[in-house]
C-alpha cells in the first residue's frame, strides 16, 4: 500500500479559532461540527440585535436578514434563493418531506441501509401512518466501486417505488455515494429523490441545480462550521407547491403576493432565535479565508488529510482500505475486530479511547461483518501527531 502524504498542517495556526478543549484529541468533527470563536461572536452580534428591539427585530429587520443568508447560502450551494429554507437541520429537512408527501398503502419508500437512524426511523413511521412498504437497499462495506451503489438501489426500485431517501455522505461508513448518476437514474425511472446532504455542505462541492434531486437537505453546523441550530431544505420549484414546514404558522393564510408561498411559510413559524442562520454567511466567509486558495483549498486539504490518516490507520489496524479513495470527503470509517456492542450505547472503546488517551472519536455497531467501525474525521484543525496518538492507542487496546 502506497501511504497518501499529509498536506502541509495548518492546525497550529488555527486551531485557536476553535473553542475545543486543548487536552483532548479531537477527531470527531462530522458528529456535531465545531463553530469557531468569529462566527460565534457574529452570532452574539445578532442576538444583541433581537434583544435591543424584539418588535423591530422580528417585524422590519428579520426578512431582509434572512434573505440575504439564504442568497449567501444558495451561492455556495449551487441554488436558486427561492428555492431554499432554513431548517434546524437535515433531519428536520428529511421529516419535513416526508410529512408532506401523499403516501398509499400500496407505495414503497427506499432507503440504503447505510442511512442515518433518526432519518431511517423518519422514513419508517412515515410508510406507518400511510400503511406503506420500506424497502432497504443493502449497499455492501467495504465496497470496491461506487457503481455497486447504483446497482444496490436500482435493484430494490419498482412499479410502486415512490421516493428514495439517500445519504450524500453516510454518517456510519463515510462514504461519498455517487448522488448525481443516481439521482439522474432513477429520475428516468420517474421516482423523486431526497437527499440526506447532512455531511455534504462545506465537505464536498455542491451544485444543486445542476443535481436537479426533487428534495435535498443538508446541515450548515457541521463542515460548513455555523452555530447549531441551522440547516436548509431545498425543494425543486414544480414540487414546492406540496411541501409544507412540520410547524404550520402565519403563512399559511398570508395575503401576501410579493414572495412565495414556500418562503412564506418556512420564514417564519414561530418565536424563536434566528441568529444561526443569520450566521451562515459568516461561516462561509470565515472558513474561506483559512488557507490561501479558499473553499476549494480547504476541501481539498481536509480530504488529503482524511486519506492520509486512513492509510496510517490502516496500516495501525491490519487492514485494507474498504473503500476506494474516489468515496472519500473528510470522513473514513476502518474495520475493527468483532465485540459485543450496541447501537444505541457508547461502545466501550470509545469509552477507552477517551478516558485513557483523551481522544474522542466514534466506535459504532455495524449490522454486517466487520461489526464495528471506527470513524475519523478531518478539519482544517487536525494534523498528523492527532492521528498517530491515535493509531498508537488503538495499538494499545484493541
Amino acid at each position: 500500500m502506497n501511504p497518501n502524504a499529509f498536506p502541509d498542517s495548518r492546525a497550529a495556526a488555527v486551531r485557536g479559532l476553535w473553542s475545543l478543549d486543548p487536552a483532548v484529541t479531537f477527531l470527531n468533527h462530522g458528529s456535531y461540527g465545531a463553530c469557531p470563536r468569529p462566527v460565534l461572536e457574529a452570532q452574539q452580534r445578532f442576538r444583541d440585535q433581537l434583544e435591543r428591539e424584539p418588535v423591530r427585530f422580528f417585524l422590519r429587520e428579520l426578512e431582509p436578514l434572512l434573505d440575504a443568508a439564504r442568497a449567501e447560502l444558495a451561492s455556495f450551494v449551487g441554488a436558486d434563493p427561492e428555492d431554499l429554507v432554513f431548517v434546524q437541520n437535515a433531519t428536520t429537512g428529511v421529516s419535513t418531506v416526508l410529512r408532506s408527501l401523499s403516501v398509499g398503502p400500496d407505495d414503497e419508500l427506499c432507503v440504503t441501509d447505510h442511512e442515518y437512524n433518526a432519518c431511517r426511523n423518519a422514513i419508517d413511521a412515515a410508510a406507518a401512518r400511510a400503511g406503506a412498504r420500506v424497502v432497504v437497499a443493502p449497499v455492501p462495506f467495504p465496497l470496491e466501486a461506487p457503481e455497486q451503489v447504483i446497482e444496490a438501489v436500482l435493484a430494490r426500485v419498482g412499479p410502486r417505488t415512490r421516493l428514495v431517501l439517500v445519504d450524500h455522505v453516510t454518517s456510519p461508513t463515510g462514504l461519498v455515494l455517487p448522488i448525481g448518476p443516481l439521482v439522474s437514474e432513477l429520475a428516468r425511472r420517474g421516482v423523486d429523490v431526497i437527499v440526506d446532504g447532512a455531511h455534504a455542505p462545506g465537505m464536498v462541492p455542491l451544485d444543486l441545480r445542476a443535481l436537479g434531486a426533487a428534495y435535498y437537505t443538508g446541515n450548515c453546523h457541521k463542515w460548513l462550521c455555523a452555530p447549531k441550530g441551522v440547516g436548509f431544505l431545498h425543494v425543486r420549484r414544480d414540487r414546492q407547491g406540496a411541501v409544507r414546514p412540520l410547524v404550520i404558522s402565519h403563512g399559511a393564510n398570508s395575503p401576501r403576493t410579493d414572495r412565495s408561498r414556500f418562503l412564506l411559510e418556512f420564514d417564519w413559524t414561530g418565536t424563536s432565535d434566528p441568529s444561526a442562520a443569520l450566521c451562515v454567511p459568516e461561516a462561509i466567509r470565515a472558513l474561506g479565508a483559512l488557507l490561501p486558495g479558499g473553499w476549494p483549498a480547504l476541501l481539498a486539504h481536509n480530504r488529503a488529510t482524511a486519506l492520509a490518516a486512513r492509510d496510517l490507520l490502516c496500516e495501525a489496524l491490519g487492514c485494507s482500505p474498504p473503500c476506494p479513495e474516489e468515496m472519500i470527503g473528510a470522513l473514513a470509517a476502518l474495520p475493527l475486530p468483532d465485540a459485543a456492542c450496541s447501537p444505541l450505547r457508547l461502545d466501550p472503546l470509545q469509552d477507552a479511547l477517551f478516558a485513557q488517551w483523551g481522544i474522542e472519536v466514534p466506535v459504532t455497531a455495524w449490522p454486517a461483518p466487520p461489526r464495528r467501525l471506527i470513524r475519523i474525521s478531518a478539519q482544517v484543525y487536525n494534523d498528523r501527531p492527532q492521528y498517530e496518538r491515535l493509531a498508537a492507542a488503538l495499538r494499545a487496546l484493541v
